[in-house]
């Protein structure tokens, strides 16, 4: 498995999505940061090609509300993750 990082920021440069090696080295995660409060880490359980976990972060970074697009995106894929740090 390749651990390119890639980011994605919304229209608006506020909001950012990126897909980075697990820090375990172990897998891969998704990282969402909205520039002020927030950053949440999740860990990417098994299955999901980076291909398409790109597709879905470049898809729910410009929704009006990220985190639950991405969660959207992401089991319209059925690619299953976990909270890591919220």
């Amino acid at each position: 498995m390749a651990t390119a990082t890639k980011a994605f920021h919304s229209a608006s440069g506020v909001d950012f999505l990126g897909l980075r090696a697990a820090r375990s080295g172990d897998g891969l995660e998704i990282v969402y940061d909205d520039g002020v409060a927030r950053r949440m880490v999740w860990r990417v359980r098994a299955g999901a090609s980076e291909g398409q976990l790109a597709d879905a972060l470049a898809r729910a970074v410009n929704g009006p509300r990220v985190v639950p697009a991405l969660y959207t995106e992401l089991r319209r894929r059925a690619i299953a993750v976990e909270a890591v740090c919220r």
